[in-house]
């Protein structure tokens, strides 16, 4: 049976193309589209499985999946069992951002489990895949059955030489000031997600709205392709994940009335807040085993009822009154406390505690040895600055077995990442591999911008010369559809992020922004929300970084006694092989005697030589050492040799580390010798001068003799 293949095409705005086909492959799955841009094609197939009438999940059950293929570029994968093998964080991040812009958007209380797999099956070095991903998996979603509140898409925009790209090529990006993936319906923002170079709000804002307009087009282009289809959404439309339980109103009116009054409390610890919330639901719990029809009413569903009671309790405190459950004003930050050098032993750490929130971040300084090997089906190179962000289960109170890092703190470490990259010196200036190691100890709320600011903190406690420090907050929302009202709310608490409508981490110096991060859990936000957000989360984020600047405000002049010492040397190229020696023996007699780590690398005309020691003092011995047999012979100059052979003639004068001259027998004595043999003998030191160098060998002749002139005697030589 013949197929039927409907495709559609986007034009961006530089008349580049992306192809939305469908019907072709992966006709099995509920919903499949090939996108492809230039030489790059990726296949989105999503699949649901029904939820069970009774039961199922109380959340909404969404995987989403994004893996390259090696042989999209042509590759044959690394290691030992040459496959791809379990995701890798790059990927991971990808389907992140698939994930967060597309969870709003199912209905509420939509529990069908889905899985969306998006996979990269050819590759093209000038575009990158990450930015079509999520128009992928939307294109899938909207051909389905499935239901689904888009279509949406997600572009890059870019900033290079003040002029806004889509989705450009690698090499324009490495240019940019502004690189962010943003992600929107043809109405409102759902996701931002990106690094700038210290850029201000307006222009943040102004790259947004540039990569709306591309989205809207997007948008409408996978409309057109719905029509063509002409799907109809049946998937999970009979049932929902549990039926919503009625009480009297009466009963309802005093259990809110009761949740509101806690929240009213103030109460600053999370805990007793808990305490005193459950303790609501254990004065009504004979109340809430039956409905208002008598009808038994599961455990389940009394917590989810109470759940949405409490949240809209929380929620109408804060739209109503202008305050928060720990009693502070909507753009208030938690007390801050911070120090730096608390672990002795490490190169720069730092605790960094705001409220309930509390990382302790550690820096490890390396060599060239220790940096990571990047092997991916488009990319190949080593990377020299790493942050890893760690989130165990009694940070919260809770019991979770380490298992290795969620894709939350793969996420949450590349966002800090990101944050602190942009203040990081060029790799001329600083020539360690860097790793930031980040344990949250404590979580309620804003944990990944604490690790931001205590890596900001550690770095300058290892003497790492960072342009500026830099601090991150994360900012919430609570909206009211029916009025229009909104709120902003500065450093949310966990429970804020929980009940809220958005999660807007902003991270970045006193000059501007660094990184950013939105999520929303409702179909979008405004522009004047999101300029509300910026310029609260501005406010904030100063206030932030005079607090640290009160522990350390700029970073230290040199790196702890105790951390590793490095230098880079450059010597004429021709002297490489001298410093490495036959088959390597020079320089691993250096590295032995001196416990270093030695590199050495071509860079055109000269050799690059990297030294990494444990501490200074071998350090400086492994830089004499590599000065010495780099050192030029100097014409007329006195050196202390050792004789390497004799002959009849004249004897081979070891003068300089790996440099021989020749002294004639008639340069050893003022007087005529007869036999050298019964003057000199191998292994012997001696003085010597160095009279020439031949101009086409290079040779060297020495002479003894002039040394021992009577003016020269006399004058003590």
């Amino acid at each position: 049976m013949l197929k039927k293949v409907i495709s559609k095409t986007i034009q961006l705005p530089d008349n580049r193309v992306i192809t939305i086909e469908t019907g072709k492959l992966a006709t099995q799955a509920n919903g499949s589209v090939l996108i492809r841009m230039g030489n790059t094609m990726l296949l989105a197939a999503v699949v649901a499985k029904e939820a069970p009438e009774e039961g199922g999940f109380s959340f909404l059950p969404l995987s989403v999946d994004y893996q390259e293929k090696f042989a999209a570029s042509g590759k044959i994968p690394g290691g030992f069992l040459k496959r791809e093998g379990r995701l890798g964080d790059h990927e991971v991040l990808i389907a992140r951002l698939v994930d967060r812009a597309i969870r709003p958007l199912f209905p509420k209380r939509f529990n069908s489990e889905i899985q969306i797999n998006i996979s990269l099956i050819s590759a093209d070095e000038t575009i990158l895949p990450d930015a079509l991903a999520a128009l992928a998996a939307s294109s899938a979603l909207s051909v389905s059955s499935i239901p689904f509140n888009g279509p949406i898409s997600e572009v890059r925009v870019a900033r290079v030489n003040g002029t806004f790209l889509i989705n450009p090529s690698p090499s324009l990006l490495e240019q940019a000031d502004i690189n962010l993936i943003v992600a929107a319906s043809d109405s409102s923002i759902l996701m931002v997600e990106g690094a700038m170079s210290e850029v201000g709000e307006a222009d943040m804002i102004a790259a947004i709205r540039y990569a709306h307009d591309a989205i809207k087009l997007q948008c409408q282009v996978q409309k057109e392709l719905m029509e063509a289809v002409g799907v109809e959404k049946t998937i999970g439309t009979t049932h929902h994940a549990s039926a919503i339980v009625c009480y009297p109103i009466a009963l309802r009116e005093a259990i809110y009335a009761d949740l509101y009054a806690v929240a009213k409390q103030h109460i600053p610890s999370k805990a007793l807040r808990k305490e005193a919330f459950m303790a609501v639901s254990n004065r009504y719990r004979e109340q809430l085993a039956k409905d208002q029809n008598g009808q038994e009413v599961t455990t389940t569903q009394q917590k989810e009822w109470l759940d949405e009671l409490e949240n809209q309790a929380i929620r109408a405190l804060i739209l109503n009154e202008n305050v928060r459950l720990d009693g502070r004003l909507l753009d208030q930050i938690r007390p801050i406390e911070s120090e730096i050098d608390y672990l002795p032993s490490a190169h720069g750490s730092a605790l960094f505690t705001r409220g309930e929130t509390q990382s302790l971040t550690t820096v490890t300084l390396g060599s060239k040895f220790d940096e990571q090997i990047i092997d991916r089906a488009m990319e190949d190179g080593y990377n020299r600055f790493m942050l890893h962000y760690n989130f165990p289960g009694f940070s919260t109170g809770e019991v979770k077995p380490n298992r290795g890092p969620s894709r939350r703190e793969i996420g949450h470490g590349n966002l800090a990442m990101r944050a602190l990259k942009a203040v990081l010196p060029p790799d001329k200036e600083n020539l360690y591999t860097i790793r930031v190691v980040s344990d949250i100890l404590e979580s309620n709320g804003s944990s990944s911008m604490a690790t931001v600011c205590a890596g900001s903190l550690a770095l300058m406690d290892a003497g790492i010369p960072v342009k500026a420090a830099v601090s991150g907050i994360a900012m919430g929302m609570i909206t009211d559809p029916t009025t229009g009202r909104f709120a902003v709310l500065s450093d949310i608490l966990g429970d804020e992020d929980r009940i809220g409508d958005m999660d807007f981490k902003v991270t970045g110096t006193y000059q501007g922004i660094t990184a950013c991060q939105m999520d929303m859990k409702v179909a979008g936000i405004s522009y004047a929300m999101l300029e509300k957000a910026l310029h609260q989360a501005k406010e904030g984020r100063l206030h932030i970084l005079e607090k640290m600047a009160e522990t350390i405000a700029a970073p230290r002049l040199d790196s702890k006694p105790h951390a590793p010492k490095i230098v880079t040397i450059e010597v004429e190229k021709e002297m490489i092989g001298a410093i490495i020696g036959p088959g390597g023996k020079v320089i691993q007699e250096i590295q032995k005697e001196t416990f270093t780590n030695i590199d050495i690398a071509e860079q055109g005309y000269k050799g690059i030589v990297t030294i990494f020691a444990g501490n200074q003092e071998m350090l400086e011995k492994a830089v004499s050492r590599i000065k010495t047999i780099t050192a030029r012979p100097v014409m007329g100059e006195i050196y202390k040799g050792k004789v390497k052979s004799v002959l009849n003639y004249g004897a081979f004068v070891e003068f300089m580390p790996g440099k021989d001259g020749f002294l004639h027998v008639s340069e050893v004595r003022l007087e005529r010798i007869e036999n050298l043999e019964d003057v000199l003998e191998v292994g012997e030191e001696l003085q010597v001068k160095l009279i020439g160098i031949e101009p086409k060998t290079g040779k060297y002749r020495l002479s003894r003799k002039v040394l021992l002139a009577p003016d020269v005697v006399a004058a003590g030589g």
